[in-house]
């Protein structure tokens, strides 16, 4: 049988190995939780870089797209002017035979 003396070293023993294990939990608790922090930060970085690089190319992406339709429509556009010059050209012709018929 424990002494009385036994018995309270042993309870001080086990309060000692009970604050220690506290006092380590406490310790690898902040450790994991600072650990957790620098994983997010770095992860939140990661994530706005990338939808700094896919905004960059929507937006190179978008002006080529602009260009392509721009050098489609002043195609279009050289084209109609051609044409109208063309039946200009043809009335101007025709204008001129009628001016020479009543003329002579």
């Amino acid at each position: 049988m424990m002494s009385i003396s036994e018995a309270i070293t042993t309870i001080k023993k086990a309060e000692h190995d009970a604050d220690k294990l506290i006092e380590d939990a406490k310790q690898r608790s902040s450790k994991m939780i600072e650990e957790a922090k620098e994983k997010s930060n770095a992860l939140i970085k990661n994530a706005e870089d990338e939808a700094h690089e896919k905004t960059g190319d929507i937006i190179f992406k978008s002006e080529e797209d602009a260009k392509k339709e721009t050098h489609q429509i002043s195609n279009k556009a050289d084209e109609n002017i051609k044409n109208i010059k063309n039946q200009a050209t043809g009335k101007v012709d025709e204008a001129v035979d009628i001016i020479v018929k009543n003329v002579l």
